[in-house]
């Protein structure tokens, strides 16, 4: 038996039985089942079955895209609260040039936010990067958050979701995988109606055929969907 689409899953509950059947976040075998280790939606595919969690805190991983503020400055870096149970650190050395200790305050302040990924997890907290591109401090534009757990739905298979967005509203948007979304339009009404859509989003997150009723709301809101493929409707997706 194969799970329905956006099927509810408690913990403990069998979501498929098979041996071809691999286990992914959220789940564990039991014998010849695969069970709910969460409570939330189920995603089979390619007979990769996960649960991706309705609620709970965010838990880095390794090169996960965040977004968080300057909360303090050492000798030789930043912390940054990305809201996770430790402030990330990121270190002089994983900025795009070179700064010297008089420099620091002046390349990234306290209150500013960053674009940063996780390059390491250990017990002690996250060390964090922006030396790549499209990665580093923000400005302008509006940052909001929609929740973790909500991530993968705003983001669409392959990104598909946020493609739909962008097409719309003419927005650049960055999701962080902690639940933090910048959005930065020509303007402030398309930067509202960006908000707007990936709100109804995260409002939607267990309906099936999400998809279509986000097409649905962007015209109610006046404007066209543009041509965005969809892949794989209603699958989780990864990281933007």
């Amino acid at each position: 038996m194969v799970a329905e689409k956006r099927q509810i899953v408690i913990p403990g509950e069998t979501i498929v039985s098979g041996n071809e059947f691999l286990p992914g976040d959220g789940v564990y075998r039991d014998g010849d089942d695969v069970v709910a280790g969460v409570y939330g939606i189920v995603n089979v595919f390619e007979k990769h079955v996960r649960v991706s969690p309705i609620s709970g805190a965010y838990y880095p991983r390794r090169g996960n895209t965040i977004i968080g503020t300057i909360v303090d400055i050492t000798f030789n870096g930043w912390l940054i609260d990305f809201g996770g149970a430790q402030n990330a650190f990121l270190p002089v050395a994983e900025v795009p040039r070179y700064i010297n200790k008089n420099e620091m305050q002046e390349f990234l302040d306290f209150g500013e936010s960053v674009i940063i990924k996780v390059w390491d997890v250990k017990s002690r907290g996250v060390d964090v990067s922006m030396k790549m591109r499209g990665y580093g401090k923000i400005g302008g534009g509006m940052i909001i958050s929609v929740g973790p757990n909500k991530v993968p739905r705003i983001i669409g298979k392959e990104g598909s979701m946020v493609k739909l967005i962008k097409g719309a509203t003419g927005c650049d948007i960055t999701v962080g995988q902690n639940g933090k979304v910048w959005i930065y339009g020509k303007d402030t009404d398309s930067e509202v109606t960006a908000r707007k859509i990936i709100e109804f989003i995260a409002d939607n997150v267990t309906v099936a055929g999400l998809t279509k009723k986000v097409e649905n709301f962007i015209r109610e809101l006046g404007l066209k969907t543009g041509s965005v493929e969809i892949i794989a409707e209603d699958t989780d997706g990864g990281e933007q």
